[in-house]
């Protein structure tokens, strides 16, 4: 059995061949998630704490706010 390894110019074409291959199947790159304003952080952060402490008076907290 003869043994044939590939000549430089075979080898950067395949190596070529990859990288290409590669490029045009490649998964987009995520987008980056829109930061959320300061102010509807700070909302959601304080809706978040009365409704835990709504749900607490259920059960006979007083409540905080």
């Amino acid at each position: 059995m003869a043994r044939k390894t590939a000549s430089g110019d075979e080898a950067a074409a395949v190596a070529a061949a990859i990288a290409r291959f590669e490029a045009e199947f490649a998964a987009a790159p995520a987008a980056e998630a829109p930061e959320t304003p300061a102010w509807q952080r700070a909302a959601l952060l304080e809706g978040i704490g009365a409704k835990e402490t709504i749900e607490d008076l259920r059960g006979g907290s007083a409540w905080l706010s």
